[in-house]
This record gives structure tokens, sequence and C-alpha cells, in this order.
């Protein structure tokens, strides 16, 4: 008996999923070298990175964290081509960041680069 009831729920649970309307939410966990760059270490976050790109070389959260990596190591020219690449890769979904918001990776690479362009225009004033 108990094991007709729990099929009749499982059931019922899916005849639920399965109506049409908005997708569920999901999350998925990458790998995306936030501790190496976190803790400073740009160079060994690159090499994490470019490994993972070579499967999925259009993936904005890893192309983001190249930038900010390269820009780590003051490598700016390169940081904003990653930035760039994020903003017109085909792929684009919803990234959280490191102050734990949410954002559309477009609009986090955008970001990513205006504030490249602040950096940028604040040390030639400090020249």
């Amino acid at each position: 008996m108990s094991a007709t009831l729990v099929l009749s729920a499982l059931a019922a649970a899916a005849q639920l999923t399965s109506t049409p309307g908005a997708e569920p939410r999901t999350i998925e966990l990458r790998e995306v070298a936030y501790e190496e760059i976190a803790a400073g270490r740009a160079e060994e976050a690159i090499h994490v990175i470019e490994a993972r790109l070579a499967a999925d070389p259009e993936d904005p959260a890893l192309l983001i964290n190249l930038g900010a990596a390269y820009a780590r190591q003051g490598e700016m020219a390169r940081a904003a081509a990653a930035f760039q690449a994020a903003f017109d890769s085909g792929t684009h979904y919803e990234l959280e960041l490191a102050d734990g918001t949410w954002t559309d990776s477009r609009k986090a690479a955008r970001r990513a680069l205006a504030t490249l362009e602040r950096s940028s225009q604040l040390a030639k004033l400090g020249d």
C-alpha cells in the first residue's frame, strides 16, 4: 500500500512538472577559477581557464574571469579582449557575481569593460 502511495505521489509530481509555463530555474556550478583569482593567483587562474576554454571557447563566465585574471596582471588589452569576447559570445546566461548578486553575462561583461576603461582613464590622470 505504501509503495502505491509513493508511486502515486511521484506520478502526481511528474504531472506537475510537465505543465506548460516558465522553465524552472536551475543552477549549474562551473569551475571558473574564482578561488585562484580571489587569492591573487592570476597566472594559475589563467592556466585553469584557458584549459577549460579549449572545450567551450564562448563560455562567458570563463571569458569574464579570464579578463579579471589578465587585469590583475596588468594586461589591460588582453583583459578588454576577454571581456569583449564574453559580451559578443553567442552564449549568455545568469551569473552569480562575487558579491552574491545575479546578472546576465552580457551585462557583467559590459560592466567589466566599463570598469576597465575607468581604471585606464584614472591611471592616465595619475601620469
